[in-house]
Formats: C-alpha cells, structure tokens, sequence
C-alpha cells in the first residue's frame, strides 16, 4: 500500500540538479529520516540526476522524470530519462567504470547510489532510456496499522 506519492519533471540541465535533491529531500521528510538519511538521499539523487544529465542526453536537451513512493516506512526513489541508454549494465555499475574519462569525478556514481541506499536497480535500453530504481527503508518509522 502507497502511503504518499509525487511525481516531477525537470529539464536536462545542470541547475536542475540540486532542485531535484532538494525536491526529494522534502518529500522524504514526512518519514522523519535523520541528517544522515537526508544526505544519503540527497547524494544518490544528485548522482542518478547527473548520470541523467551527462550521459543519458549528454549535456543535450531531454526531461528527467522523478517519482518518489512512501510505502510504509520505506521510501522509494526512480530517476528517469528518454537517454540515449546504458549498452552494458553491468559493466557500467563497475566502480570507476566510466563512458566519458575526461571528466572530474567520472565513475562512481552507481557506486556512490549503492552505498547510500539500501537497494538499487537499474533498467535500460539503448536510444529508449534508463530508469533508476533506489530504495531506502527506515528503522526510525512507526508503521501504522
């Protein structure tokens, strides 16, 4: 049973990338998450944004779409784009794996979304897009009956 949804859309820019953690981090608030569960969200969705952003359309113009779903006292976050895809999935989830060498900080950001989330799932297809699928349960939360 969904506790709560929300549904939103962002350009393919850069800018929008910290209005998407910020937007997520809202809506996560309503679980009462300690600082550090908020920064843990947060720097997943950056990451998964970003991917978004300098792969998925490659710095070019696109929509992401973020949904978020509270289903108890879990959170669930997908992150996703009509991108150019991710060919091999696994080969991408690799730590230090990167499509584009020649950028700073190129080939942690799977990483980096599975050390902050307790589940991460991926789907792609190439020229259709990729979907992130990240989950977060907290311990903290009364589950109501």
């Amino acid at each position: 049973m969904i506790n709560n949804s929300m549904k939103l859309e962002i350009p393919s820019l850069s800018q929008n990338e910290a209005f998407a953690r910020v937007a997520v981090a809202a809506f996560a608030a309503q679980l009462d998450p300690t600082i550090e569960e908020l920064s843990d969200i947060k720097t997943a969705v950056s990451e998964a944004v970003t991917n978004s952003i300098i792969h998925g359309y490659e710095s070019g113009e696109g929509t992401i779409t973020i949904e978020c779903k509270i289903i108890q006292n879990k959170i669930e976050i997908i992150i996703a784009d009509k991108g150019k895809g991710i060919t091999d999935i696994k080969e991408a989830m690799q730590p230090l794996y990167t499509s584009k060498p020649e950028l700073e900080r190129s080939g942690m950001g799977f990483t980096v979304m599975q050390e902050f989330m307790d589940n991460i799932k991926v789907d792609s297809e190439v020229e259709c897009g990729t979907s992130i699928i990240m989950t977060k349960t907290f311990d903290s939360v009364k589950v109501e009956d």
